[in-house]
């Protein structure tokens, strides 16, 4: 699955995937959503975020959340820099 994901983030300008929350510190449960920490291209949009998160939701069949550093609320940024696994 994460070369599907890595390829289809690459056709959004997104690359550098990494998983992060809870599937990343293995405490996730059928209810988990799964969080994605993308670079995105200089040019591109959140329209470009928006077909990231769709076109993997529909690949992994749960709840997606993506999302740049520039996206990342201040208090949460270092947490989530150093528990950031790559695909």
């Amino acid at each position: 699955m994460s070369a599907q994901v890595i390829r289809i983030a690459s056709r959004y300008g997104a690359s550098n995937v990494r998983v992060f929350g809870s599937v990343a510190r293995g405490d996730e449960d059928a209810a988990s959503d799964i969080d994605l920490l993308v670079d995105l291209e200089p040019g591109r949009s959140l329209f470009d975020l928006g077909g990231l998160l769709m076109d993997i939701e529909e690949l992994l069949g749960c709840r997606v959340d993506v999302v740049t550093e520039a996206g990342l609320r201040p208090r949460l940024r270092e947490r989530v820099l150093n528990e950031a696994i790559p695909l």
